[in-house]
């Protein structure tokens, strides 16, 4: 639910044991952000801020695709641009990723 602010989202456990610790990473990542975050072993819960994330964050992706991808697409909605560590691992995935952003009007590089 969200209607105190607050997305919850549970038995997402699996996530820990993915390319990385998904849940962590994604966990670490919102709050350089700025966005307040608590977790369990198998859960997360996201505070909403009611405006933009600060953003501002260089993010270690840990060599995971999808944390890559889930932070350069947030940067898009925050007030200051965020930054990946590597970029690299995008193409097992997604190889035009970043042209099919900058064609929807990212700016990413």
């Amino acid at each position: 639910s969200f209607a105190d602010g607050v997305t919850r989202i549970h038995n997402i456990g699996e996530l820990r044991v993915k390319e990385s610790d998904r849940l962590s990473m994604m966990a670490q990542g919102l709050s350089a952000c700025g966005v307040k975050i608590e977790t369990g072993e198998d859960w997360i819960h996201i505070h909403g801020l009611g405006k933009k994330p600060q953003g501002g964050a260089h993010i270690a992706t840990a060599f995971d695709h999808r944390i890559a991808m889930s932070f350069l697409v947030m940067g898009s909605a925050c007030e200051t641009s965020v930054t990946v560590d590597d970029i690299t691992p995008i193409r097992t995935s997604f190889p035009n990723f970043i042209d099919v952003m900058n064609d929807a009007g990212a700016h990413m590089t």
